[in-house]
């Protein structure tokens, strides 16, 4: 682990608050979260949960990550007791095969003698969640792509199949090879130097209960970049091909050093 909480986390441990309130059955069905202090990784989070509304189907719940007396995260979250309605999803836009994924990435890697240097590696090896990407280049390589990809999730150790702790289980990994997909298109990856990148905002709704214990594709883009931002959004699948959650996330990717002087003698050209 870093040095700076990870997002993710704060966004897992305060649905678990908040659901922690929760007596009569509901679950989250969405949240928003504003991160609006780099947190500290050493540094126990306090987390203030206050319920805003409370009705027979609908429950809202405000949750507030303390860290001393500084509040570095934000979030509401809505609960939902379970109801019959129309139904209708989106098909995933890649194939659902996790073990074709596994192959191109032990193929990708041998054709890589430099793959397994990447700092990344490290850092994804010591979060319990593994991470098998459909296109391993968008990951570890620095050429650009089309802000267009997608990875395979699971837990690295069973966690049981509570429903609360499953959608917060997904809301921790939701927060990893997300901001990525608006750096593709410009031959840049977190962690450059050409970079400095952060999650701003981030949000999720909950249409099923996963099973996070199996693999999920985790389907991701950006649709737009700019202004130091980049917006990016993306569906998780199960293997059925049952759309269980969609994410969104606006992430700041503020240019540094030469490639900014490079950006503005474009702009003022």
């Amino acid at each position: 682990m870093g040095p700076r909480l990870f997002g993710g986390q704060a966004v897992a441990q305060a649905l678990l608050a908040a659901g922690a309130e929760e007596r009569d059955g509901r679950l989250p069905h969405s949240l928003h979260s504003y991160f609006l202090r780099a947190g500290s990784s050493a540094v126990p989070v306090q987390y203030k949960v206050t319920t805003l509304s409370e009705g027979r189907s609908f429950a809202t719940r405000r949750v507030e990550g303390v860290q001393g007396e500084t509040i570095i995260f934000s979030m509401i979250a809505s609960f939902q007791s379970p109801e019959i309605g129309f139904a209708h999803a989106s098909a995933a836009p890649f194939e659902l095969n996790v073990d074709a994924a596994l192959q191109n990435l032990c193929s990708w890697q041998e054709r890589n003698a430099h793959a397994g240097d990447s700092p990344i590696i490290d850092r994804l090896q010591n979060r319990p969640i593994e991470i098998v990407p459909l296109d391993p280049g968008s990951l570890f390589g620095t050429s650009a792509r089309e802000p267009k990809t997608g990875v395979w999730m699971r837990m690295r150790d069973p966690a049981g199949r509570d429903p609360l702790l499953q959608r917060a289980l997904l809301a921790y990994a939701s927060d990893m090879m997300f901001l990525r997909n608006a750096m593709l298109p410009h031959s840049i990856r977190p962690g450059s130097s050409k970079v400095q990148a952060a999650s701003l905002d981030h949000a999720i709704w909950f249409h099923e209960t996963p099973n996070f214990d199996d693999w999920h594709l985790f389907a991701t883009e950006s649709p737009w970049a700019g202004h130091a931002r980049g917006l990016n959004r993306g569906h998780f699948y199960d293997q059925a091909g049952r759309m269980v959650a969609t994410a969104s996330q606006e992430s700041l990717m503020r240019p540094q050093g030469e490639t900014l002087d490079n950006l503005q003698g474009l702009t003022n050209g």
